[in-house]
């Protein structure tokens, strides 16, 4: 994907552009590492690539629930009997996760996403999830609403794959996107390849 979401002729084209190259962000971030890798700390906190991929991945599907279900409630929510559990372990790298798994999942709940996003109405009220930190004075937002917050949501994580990738080998997300997309070597951008054995 290029570096820029492309021109949209309208409000859903523009969603699914920008809903699409944030999505990109997490296979540039993922670009040559290993499971091992996907697993590494490399700053402070305890977040890794392949945890946000898998938080990220959670999340996603959460908020396609909301769209989907709305304008009802979706069947299973932040206070749903194993919410708790499975969102401790989408911020969990394990040594049996796989990379090409994470992605995988992630690929799929992304498509669905922009399939919903073409045909869901955006003026649909969907009911504000019933979590603590959700306002108690909204009874509903739009579907239009979610997706916007869905976009945050990647945009926020994608910057923090991005720092923990750098830090893991100072690969930048525009060197790994040019990486990936087989770019020529530029004086101020040099497409990232592995380092050699």
């Amino acid at each position: 994907m290029p570096a820029h979401a492309p021109a949209a002729p309208d409000e859903r084209s523009a969603l699914a552009g920008y809903l699409r190259q944030q999505q990109d962000a997490f296979r540039n971030a993922a670009f040559g590492l290993t499971d091992q890798q996907a697993g590494l700390r490399t700053t402070a906190s305890a977040l890794t690539v392949g945890s946000l991929i898998k938080h990220v991945t959670l999340v996603s599907r959460s908020w396609l629930d909301v769209a989907l279900a709305a304008p009802e409630r979706p069947a299973f929510g932040p206070s749903a009997e194993g919410a708790t559990e499975a969102w401790l372990a989408a911020w969990t790298w394990t040594e049996s996760d796989s990379l090409a798994e994470a992605l995988r999942a992630f690929d799929e709940v992304s498509a669905s996403i922009l399939a919903a996003v073409a045909q869901a109405d955006l003026d649909t009220p969907a009911p504000v999830p019933d979590a603590p930190w959700f306002p108690k004075d909204v009874a509903s937002w739009s579907v239009r609403w979610v997706w916007f917050h869905v976009i945050e949501e990647i945009a926020r994580h994608a910057g923090h794959a991005d720092i923990v990738r750098e830090a893991l080998d100072g690969a930048t997300s525009i060197e790994l996107l040019a990486g990936r997309e087989g770019w020529p070597e530029m004086p101020f951008v040099k497409p990232w390849r592995p380092a050699a054995a």
